[in-house]
């Protein structure tokens, strides 16, 4: 049987890999466990935010995996990248997703153009079909400085984890993502040693690529990943 964990983003939840998760639930019979890092989900509470927590959370539920099924796999969005990547350097993980995968901070360019679109569609009064603002509007002064400080401390500690990766992975980047520099997939493809590797832009995708206008490709290029033979 096979085991799969994934991985949410800074400041985000289950949610925003939901559709992805759901895809492969629904597409094979494997246990697809989708972990709430500490303070995060639907309601944030980031005031004693820890990156260390965060690492062991997820560490704790690939544990319980590794305990229960032969055949493991990770997949990480955004700051989860990060985290996968650090599990996948210390345990047998068989193959590793990393979708928008925050190995670099912010891209300052693509930022400013969302947030003349957000601008834009305020005087056009369609802000409410902003899906950037949507998301974000919520996090707007509930997360504290020392949580960012944490995320920051935890993107520097599992950089250091990305050359001893082995497993297979797949790289996926959207090309306009506003929170990570589409150049990161670059990065990440430099870093990581393993013989297998696969790196694929998605032109119309920001930063929620699971729930962007590429996500139905997206979910059917995962899972053949998953499936295909390792050989």
């Amino acid at each position: 049987m096979i085991g799969c964990l994934i991985i949410h983003g800074y400041t985000g939840g289950p949610y925003e890999v939901e559709p992805l998760a759901n895809y492969l639930r629904d597409s094979t019979d494997w246990h697809i466990e989708v972990p709430t890092l500490p303070g995060h989900g639907t309601e944030l509470n980031l005031k004693d935010a820890s990156y260390k927590r965060w690492i062991q959370a997820a560490e704790e539920e690939l544990q319980k995996l590794i305990d229960q099924f032969d055949t493991i796999y990770v997949i990480g969005f955004s700051m989860g990248g990060m985290i996968a990547s650090y599990l996948a350097a210390k345990y047998d993980i068989a193959k590793l997703v990393l979708l928008a995968t925050s190995g670099k901070y912010l891209s300052l360019k693509q930022i400013s153009l969302d947030v003349a679109a957000v601008v834009g569609d305020g005087i056009r009064g369609t802000l409410k079909e902003n899906q950037l603002f949507n998301h974000y509007k919520r996090k707007m002064g509930v997360v504290p400085l020392k949580a960012h400080f944490e995320f920051m401390k935890l993107i520097r500690f599992t950089r250091k984890y990305l050359d001893k990766v082995n497993s297979p992975v797949l790289i996926a980047q959207g090309q306009l993502d506003g929170m990570v520099p589409y150049k990161t997939a670059y990065y990440l493809d430099k870093e990581i040693h393993s013989e297998k590797k696969e790196v694929v832009f998605f032109e119309r995708s920001k930063h929620l690529i699971c729930l962007g206008t590429d996500k139905d490709t997206l979910n059917n290029m995962v899972y053949d990943f998953l499936m295909e033979s390792s050989a």
